[in-house]
């Protein structure tokens, strides 16, 4: 039996208008503006624009302000922006070599050219709250006191080098191939590294690190050091024909982590060190060493590896299931009206119990 529902498009219209009231909150305080959130949750920020695949941290805080911080809603409404934009060419591979770093770390080399920087972390603060933070008109840090005066050197070889003069981690054969583009060519299964990449980028932050996570409890084949982890501004260029070369259009702040891990050999290959990798918009080190430790557990098949059934392994289940925009509207339909689908299940109920019934009473 179908009920037609009345009044729908006024209830609609009073629950965005509810809506409305709740994003604004109490009008005895001060209304939260987009530019404090880009300026003061840049780390979320960081995260609808990466797991929205567009980089703007205006339009990532006006979203994070319009969804009432639901950062999964957030980026939904920054990828629903992105389908209507232009585009009108591609930029060249960035150079992270050349990042104006402000922060970088290697766990596997205590003393390296370009130095560790700490940079800003939660690694070394102490988790109790901080209730001078509720205080209001708080002291802005000095420059000096911040630890922002320091110039970074212009060229920061990469860890992974070190290791390549000796041969003893897999060499990177580099591709001039055009990669496709998840955001336009739906992924088909098995896919490539690239497309892989760009899929645990683009996926949400916290399934990427529970499968992370499983691989170090023994769920895979990885056991991992991280080689280097840097955060800063990337310049990014574009070719432009009437010019004959690239120029630079701008730069963005990513997070890059390479991962080492053990690898025992094949009949081919000798024992080695292999190479995980994550590359993320602004400052998500927790990201990118999550897609870093995921993207070496989905290499077992290019490595030659035995697959021994691990979650994180298993490319279907990872990346049909990393993206949250999709999960959440698979997940969410089912609150939308299935009157006529219920109806029928309930119908088919009623007769199976009553020939349940009849028969044990058939049986007595």
């Amino acid at each position: 039996m179908y009920v037609a529902v009345k009044g729908g498009e006024r209830a609609i219209d009073a629950a965005h208008a509810w809506l409305a009231e709740e994003r604004r909150g109490d009008l005895g305080i001060a209304a939260l503006s987009v530019a404090q959130i880009r300026a003061q949750l840049t780390l979320a920020v960081n995260r609808v624009m990466a797991e929205g695949s567009l980089y703007d941290p205006d339009l990532a805080a006006l979203a994070i302000k319009q969804a009432r911080g639901d950062l999964i809603e957030a980026v939904f409404l920054i990828r629903a922006y992105r389908t209507t934009l232009p585009r009108f060419g591609a930029s060249i591979p960035v150079d992270t070599a050349r990042m104006a770093v402000i922060r970088r770390v290697s766990a596997t080399f205590k003393d390296l050219p370009g130095g560790q920087i700490l940079g800003p972390t939660f690694d070394y603060t102490h988790r109790l709250l901080d209730f001078a933070l509720m205080a209001e008109g708080e002291a802005p840090l000095a420059q000096d006191e911040a630890g922002q005066n320091d110039t970074p050197p212009a060229h920061i070889p990469h860890v992974m080098e070190f290791l390549n003069r000796d041969d003893l981690i897999e060499t990177e054969i580099p591709s001039d191939a055009t990669p496709p583009d998840l955001t336009r060519e739906p992924m088909e299964l098995p896919t490539t590294r690239a497309l892989r990449l760009q899929a645990l980028a683009r996926g949400d932050e916290g399934f990427v690190l529970s499968m992370a996570y499983s691989t170090q409890r023994g769920y895979g084949r990885t056991h991992a050091f991280v080689g280097e982890l840097r955060i800063g501004m990337v310049a990014v260029q574009m070719n432009i024909p009437e010019l004959g070369f690239a120029i630079d259009i701008g730069e963005v702040e990513v997070t890059e982590c390479e991962t080492v891990n053990q690898f025992k050999g094949s009949k081919t290959v000798p024992p080695q060190f292999t190479r995980g990798y994550g590359l993320i918009f602004g400052q998500s080190e927790r990201k990118a060493i999550s897609m870093s430790l995921c993207d070496r557990a989905l290499r077992w098949r290019e490595l030659g590896e035995d697959n021994i059934g691990a979650p994180a392994q298993d490319e279907e289940f990872v990346l049909m299931h990393a993206d949250n925009v999709q999960a959440t509207g698979f997940l969410e339909h089912i609150k939308l009206p299935h009157y006529v689908d219920f109806q029928s299940e309930l119908e088919l109920i009623r007769r199976l119990r009553t020939e349940a019934f009849a028969a044990r009473e058939a049986a007595e």
